[in-house]
């Protein structure tokens, strides 16, 4: 897909890999909005000149706020980037709120998104959908299971609604980051990778209409799943 003049609509786009994706973006010559929920990060993401919405996607009414924000406008591309970890520890307390906000922001809302804008996907010359999970998703890590899940599940919806859409004009796109360095990830102690070196790549994806961007180490963790999906749980439940 050639991103120059291109409208790009990104969830959780004020930070992390959201941030560094819109700004690779607006550097290829699209026309960026990013969605978050940080006051301080919002006003420092306009002072670069994206325009932003003040959205709260971890409910349904935030999911219904920014369809009517965005309605009409002409967008072509939607990234599918917010998400939130959630603690589930079994010898711990468990906020089972903390637990559902999780859920919604990373699986119900990218759905809802999705659902809500595709007749004005389906009205541009081209457009894509991409869709943000995680090396995660092939095979879970034991201390993150809300957050695998979730992941888990996106990739299923994701490889489904492509199979759907293979004869439109829009394109699917799955990334699969590995642990990138970001605030979500800041206690994680395992090597991370720099997140403007996670956005060159997803963009390269969406450049050259790719189905799936395995970014990073999560190759190497695709290769050994597709060799022995036993050997890659075995792995990641220790990670």
């Amino acid at each position: 897909m050639q991103l120059a003049g291109k409208t790009v609509l990104v969830t959780g786009g004020t930070d992390g890999i959201g941030l560094a994706l819109a700004r690779r973006l607006q550097g290829a010559g699209s026309t960026v909005i990013v969605v978050g929920r940080n006051a301080e990060r919002l006003m420092a993401a306009r002072a670069e000149a994206f325009e932003t919405l003040a959205v709260d996607l971890s409910g349904e009414a935030g999911c219904a706020d920014l369809l009517a924000a965005v309605a009409g406008r002409p967008i072509d591309i939607l990234v599918n980037n917010a998400g939130m970890g959630a603690a589930f520890d079994v010898t711990a307390p468990i906020d089972l709120d903390a637990v559902d906000r999780s859920i919604f922001l990373n699986l119900n809302a990218p759905i809802r998104l999705i659902a809500g804008m595709l007749d004005t996907l389906r009205a541009r010359p081209e457009a894509m959908i991409v869709n943000v999970t995680s090396g995660l998703a092939l095979a879970p890590a034991a201390k993150s299971p809300v957050y695998c899940a979730t992941k888990a599940g996106l990739r299923s919806f994701t490889m489904a609604l492509r199979a759907q859409l293979v004869d439109t004009r829009i394109h699917v796109l799955e990334v699969l980051p590995p642990v990138v360095e970001t605030r979500m990830t800041a206690e994680n102690t395992h090597s991370k990778m720099p997140a403007p070196e996670c956005a060159r790549q997803i963009v390269v994806a969406m450049e050259k209409g790719r189905d799936q961007a395995n970014v990073g180490m999560t190759r190497l963790l695709n290769t050994v799943y597709n060799i022995s999906p036993a050997i890659a749980r075995r792995v990641m439940l220790r990670y």
